[in-house]
């Protein structure tokens, strides 16, 4: 008996998860590329920014590396400058572009946009993260990518959009999305995939931006 009232209360758990699901999905603002590119016909050329992990580059390869040489089990090597060193100067050889940001990043390039990429990641004294993007998106006249370190309680990405006047920014982190919220501009948000090593797995569509569809790809 005991055994039917729990396979019953789990069928009913998992029936409640389901409409829940359905429901948040469904209050979701999607759009597709072409929406997007609807949206800014007749526009003139603007500036556009992009985050890096998990909005253009699947880096988690890098990520997990880190973790494993420099603090197996936590996150500590992320405050740790040899980490950044290795990260910034080489490991994205191992990140896979996302096909979204290729075709987003196309997009813009033809209406003659300047795309800019701000990160949280650390600065270090030299970088070779601007010359890979440059490569992986055939990049003309690029602009260097701005690193602004993270702060506890503060959002540094909301100072380079203002200074750059960025129009648009996409992002997959609630972080780049109330950055761009705050400097009272248009966010997109990216979809983080599933196995990427930042568990802390954003709830899209929570800010009542607009959400990219397969943009996990």
């Amino acid at each position: 008996m005991y055994k039917r009232i729990a396979v019953i209360m789990a069928i009913i758990s998992a029936v409640l998860v389901n409409c829940a699901c359905v429901e948040q999905e469904e209050n979701i603002s999607w759009v597709t590329l072409k929406d997007i590119a609807r949206s800014l016909e007749n526009q003139p050329p603007m500036n556009v920014g992009f985050d890096i992990d998990d909005t253009v580059l699947f880096s988690s390869p890098g990520y997990y590396y880190g973790r494993q040489k420099y603090s197996p089990g936590n996150k500590a090597f992320t405050i740790m400058e040899e980490f950044w060193n290795e990260m910034n100067n080489g490991l994205d050889k191992f990140s896979i572009p996302k096909e979204c940001a290729r075709k987003l990043i196309e997009l813009h390039k033809k209406r003659g946009d300047s795309i800019y990429f701000i990160t949280a990641r650390t600065k270090t004294k030299t970088e070779s993260v601007t010359e890979l993007l440059v490569k992986t998106f055939k990049l003309e006249n690029p602009q260097k990518v701005i690193f602004t370190g993270f702060s506890l309680g503060e959002n540094l990405k909301i100072k380079p959009i203002k200074e750059n006047k960025i129009k648009i920014f996409y992002g997959d982190a609630d972080s780049d999305i109330e950055a761009a919220l705050e400097a009272g501009i248009r966010a997109i948000r990216i979809m983080r995939a599933v196995n990427s090593t930042n568990k802390s797995m954003p709830q899209n569509g929570s800010f009542g931006e607009e959400v990219l569809v397969n943009s996990e790809y």
